[in-house]
């Protein structure tokens, strides 16, 4: 259940209304957008909002600048972009505030369109969350709306002190977020099984820790496993491993157990000789990793272990690929795990910026009941934190 106000809660016709987009969106050498999947998830919300005649004001971050103004960071080609999709001019500026933006916005910008701010981030008030920066922007319209979950977990200027200034609804992302990663913790249809990849154990430890309390089998793949198998006495050769957290990793069986949670590792791996894209690979069991070579992936045993319980789940979470999908030969086990899930007749949903890019890369977005646009507030949010840009919205 949202228990906070949405856009359909709030007047907004003929309103000045400021909305928070995650328009951190890739680009190429030419400052053209390769991939504009976030600037589409926003335009349910800017067409409620046109449709209800207000002024649309966006505003996003984009890259990482150093709080300074750099051209390669400027939001002009997704202002562009958003122009191809909407077919309506977009009114660009070069500023995050001025009074000329100001003036424009109250005396000429026309009810049903839209403008588009500068890159948050060429202040250093977004970050920092400066009240002052956070006024200048409320300042400039009547009604606040966050629509940009990807950075929901930032107590930033433009996600969290704004909505001191001004009245502050959700967007139709950010609720369809919230409501989905909510029912997955709240309420999953079982048997739920969540497939953690990726290759720090230390990513997920407390998204592990609050699973193991809620799925029926956790299915564990990539660079993590390792940690895990050296912890119970296997020799896993040059392969990545943490071990600050060898106990952890001990402990997670031993909670898994005490909590009746299927905890599958892998029974073989596909090893290489060294770490690059033609190296000299074999799949070998667990205790035969060879001394000096590194694990590049679970292996076609344990894919087969994986995809036989991932058809049996009412429920699928994803997050973390199975191995090192960047390098085609050692690519199988994430499409074929990818696949899997995208064929369950579960309820599947994925997240993180690694897995997100599997899904495209193996054409798998569509088949998914749900893809998260946010990495690490989708994290934090299962985590079981709260996120400052949902708690700063107006309670219904």
């Amino acid at each position: 259940m949202f228990n906070k106000k949405t856009i359909e809660d709030i007047g907004l016709k003929d309103k000045r209304v400021l909305v928070r987009v995650d328009y951190n969106v890739p680009l190429d050498p030419d400052l053209n957008v390769t991939d504009n999947t976030r600037i589409k998830l926003s335009l349910p919300t800017i067409e409620y909002l046109i449709g209800q005649d207000a002024k649309v004001i966006l505003m996003s971050h984009l890259g990482r600048p150093k709080d300074a103004v750099d051209e390669k960071y400027r939001l002009t080609p997704a202002a562009a972009e958003l122009e191809k999709l909407t077919g309506k001019k977009v009114r660009k500026f070069n500023e995050i505030y001025s009074e000329d933006i100001r003036a424009y916005i109250e005396n000429e910008m026309q009810p049903g369109s839209i403008a588009m701010l500068e890159n948050l981030r060429f202040d250093p008030g977004e970050k920092k969350n400066d009240p002052e920066f956070a006024r200048k922007l409320a300042s400039l319209a009547d009604v606040y709306v966050d629509d940009a979950f990807g950075a929901a977990h930032r107590a930033h200027a433009s996600i969290e002190g704004i909505a001191r200034f001004l009245p502050a609804v959700s967007g139709y992302l950010l609720k369809k977020e919230v409501e989905v990663l909510g029912a997955l913790l709240e309420e999953p249809e079982r048997p739920f099984v969540a497939v953690l990849g990726g290759s720090k154990i230390s990513d997920k430890i407390l998204v592990i820790q609050n699973l193991l309390g809620k799925v029926d089998s956790l299915i564990l793949g990539g660079g993590m496993n390792y940690t895990f198998l050296k912890a119970q006495g296997f020799d896993i050769g040059d392969s990545i491993c943490e071990d600050e957290h060898l106990q952890y990793a001990l402990d997670m069986v031993e909670t898994a157990r005490e909590n009746n949670v299927k905890l599958m590792l892998p029974v073989d791996i596909l090893a290489a000789a060294e770490f690059s894209e033609n190296a000299e690979s074999k799949n070998v069991n667990i205790d035969s990793i060879p001394a000096g070579w590194t694990g590049m992936g679970i292996g076609k045993r344990t894919t087969e272990l994986y995809i036989a319980e991932i058809k049996n789940a009412k429920t699928i979470f994803w997050n973390g690929p199975m191995g090192v999908f960047e390098f085609e030969k050692f690519a199988d086990s994430t499409r074929e795990i990818g696949t899997a899930i995208a064929g369950s007749r579960a309820v599947t949903v994925a997240g993180g910026g690694d897995t997100l890019a599997a899904i495209r890369k193996y054409s798998l977005t569509d088949k998914f009941s749900h893809v998260s646009s946010g990495g690490g507030a989708s994290m934090e949010f299962l985590e079981g934190k709260t996120l400052p840009g949902v708690a700063a919205l107006m309670d219904k």
